[in-house]
Order: structure tokens, then sequence, then C-alpha cells
């Protein structure tokens, strides 16, 4: 019982004691972990993407919202930009996991990879990272 207390000189003093006494015990650290790539579904009826599109910068960090009582579908996540605008929602494909996830506690988030125009919809590809 003496080794479990008494840990001075030990290897896991160094993770407790520092050179000016006791330090603070490590935390694991933070990390996101890339979970998915998939698109924006629904830009097409943002008012006003056209003027929003220039904006929208590859590496953009997105926020995602549940929606748990959306009329269309119960298990979706909105997609808003920094400044609050939604740009659509997770596309319905890909969103049961992710809502399951967010409706856990989980913190789920998005960046921008890419966008182009395919006609007269702007499609915006987007990475969905869980922060861990």
């Amino acid at each position: 019982m003496g080794e479990l207390t008494n840990i001075k000189g030990s290897a896991l003093s160094g993770l407790i004691h520092g050179k000016e006494g006791l330090s603070e015990i490590p935390k694991p650290y933070a990390r996101d972990i890339l979970l998915f790539d998939t698109y924006i579904a629904g830009t097409s009826h943002v008012e006003g993407i056209e003027e929003l599109e220039p904006f929208i910068k590859e590496g953009d960090r997105l926020t995602f919202y549940r929606e748990p009582k959306n009329e269309y579908n119960e298990y979706a996540i909105k997609v808003q930009n920094a400044d609050g605008i939604k740009l659509g929602y997770v596309p319905r494909k890909d969103n049961v996991v992710f809502s399951r996830l967010m409706d856990a506690g989980k913190i789920l988030f998005g960046t921008v990879s890419s966008k182009e125009y395919r006609g007269e919809w702007l499609k915006i590809n987007i990475q969905i990272f869980l922060h861990e």
C-alpha cells in the first residue's frame, strides 16, 4: 500500500510534481475527429444565397443545430455559418446517426471543404467533425 501513496521518485511523480512543486494533473487533450464528408442540402431554398456565396470560404467553420420538431424530418440538423445565417441542412440520407450523437450531448460541427455552382444550385461540400 505504501507504493500507491508514496509516488515521490516514481515515474508518476513527474506528472504531479513540477520543478516549482505541485503541478496540475494533466487532462486528456481535446481533439476534433473527422467523421464524414457530405454537402449542405437545401441551399437553393436559402433566400439571398447568391449574394452570400462570395463570402463562403473553404475552411469556414459551420455550426449545427438539431431541429427534432422539423415538420419534414425528425432528424433534421440545421447548418449555419459563423454569422448565424442558415445555409441549409445536413442531408436527410446522412443525418440519422449525427442527430443521435447530438441528442446524446456530443458536439458536432462542420467546415466548408469546397463549393461550386451546378446550374442554379450552389453545392457546398462540408466535413462533419466530432469535438471530443
